[in-house]
């Protein structure tokens, strides 16, 4: 009686919960890469937006400086950040 409990566990213990600790530890992987995927994503955003907005910055101090009329293009360049800001915050929103 106790080998054929003996067997049984062993046997449970191979077919059931063994792959059970598979499915398991596959589903950790799966969730922990999407998760990083997710931060490198994010990421990426923000330097693309820091890159925008120096650059933005740059175009605009060096036409305050060259052009007299320069209130206009400062709205421009002011509605063309909020622009890309959306769309990416849009972007990030969807991928999250």
């Amino acid at each position: 009686m106790q080998q054929a409990r003996n067997f049984a566990d062993r046997s449970c213990a191979r077919n059931g919960s063994g792959f059970d600790k598979r499915i398991t530890s596959s589903l950790e992987v799966v969730i922990i890469r999407d998760i990083v995927l997710v931060l490198v994503v994010l990421v990426v955003v923000v330097v693309v937006v820091v890159v925008i907005v120096v650059v933005v910055v740059v175009v605009v101090v060096v036409v305050v400086v060259v052009v007299e009329e320069a209130v206009i293009v400062l709205v421009v360049v002011v509605r063309a950040i909020v622009v890309v800001v959306v769309i990416l915050v849009v972007a990030v929103v969807v991928i999250v």
